[in-house]
């Protein structure tokens, strides 16, 4: 009797206690529903404003992007208006047109020494470009190709002094009574005188060069070289880019010289040419 009763009054207390479990399991399950259903909608509501700022962000800048265009194209409407009425860009075009005669005249200079100029678009008065601003711009951007060229073309003395010899026949110095071919000029100087670069290019020699002493020769656009020869010392290596005005050596009496001076040569496809027509623009 007495271990039935142990038997039967121990059965309910498991029933109870797995009772307890279970209604705690499905308290634990409906709190990680809920929380699931609130990020869910939480992430629904986001994403939702997330598209919607797209949308609105897109709308705003194609509003912008309006709005700008027509800005741009009152702001030249106005100005081609107001130059018409007051006879500004008249004014304008023609005084382009002089400067392009003029241009045209040192682009004829450079035919003459076989270089090639820079071409441009004959501006008449009855054009009509979409702003004066546009104008000038392209007429700008015309100047400093110019400029650039110019830049690249041996122009002027590479020292300033009087000259000692010119380029073609001469007395050989070395031979009383005997003649022979001058490549070049030659500058007079003193030892230790800079000498400058004629034009923006590459150095391709620095170096002894037999006859020509201590020689910097640098090459420059259209297939022209200029030659610097007897220096006394010299300032540049191979390879060097040199822009036009640069100090590039100076003055000496190295090689075949019968004292300091600057022999100075300008080679076009590699045959010596007079650098007399390139010292100014003037023929």
């Amino acid at each position: 009797m007495g271990i039935i009763t142990k038997k039967n009054s121990a059965q309910p207390r498991i029933v109870q206690v797995k009772a307890k479990h279970f209604n705690s399991l499905k308290v634990a399950v409906a709190a990680v529903l809920i929380i699931v259903m609130v990020l869910m909608t939480t992430i629904a509501r986001l994403s939702t404003q997330t598209l919607a700022q797209r949308q609105e962000n897109s709308r705003l800048q194609s509003q912008i992007a309006a709005l700008q265009g027509q800005i741009d194209k009152e702001a030249q409407d106005e100005l081609l208006v107001n130059a018409e009425k007051e006879g500004n860009r008249s004014k304008a075009v023609s005084y382009i047109q002089d400067i392009q005669g003029k241009l045209k005249t040192i682009n004829n200079y450079l035919s003459k020494r076989g270089l090639r100029g820079v071409s441009f678009r004959k501006i008449n008065v009855g054009d009509k470009p979409k702003s004066d601003t546009k104008l000038y711009a392209d007429f700008s951007n015309y100047l400093d190709r110019l400029v650039n060229n110019i830049a690249y073309v041996p122009m002027g003395y590479p020292k300033l002094s009087s000259f000692t010899s010119f380029f073609g026949s001469r007395g050989n110095p070395f031979d009383f009574g005997g003649r022979e071919f001058h490549p070049g000029i030659d500058f007079a100087g003193h030892r230790g005188d800079p000498v400058k670069c004629t034009a923006s290019g590459r150095v391709i020699f620095a170096g002894r060069a037999g006859g020509y002493g201590n020689c910097i020769k640098i090459r420059h656009a259209n297939n022209i070289e200029t030659w610097y020869g007897h220096l006394s010392k010299i300032n540049v290596k191979d390879g060097q880019r040199v822009t036009v005005g640069d100090m590039i050596g100076k003055v000496g009496s190295t090689g075949r010289s019968t004292g300091p001076h600057l022999h100075y040569e300008i080679r076009k496809n590699g045959q010596p040419v007079n650098p007399k027509q390139y010292l100014s623009l003037n023929m």
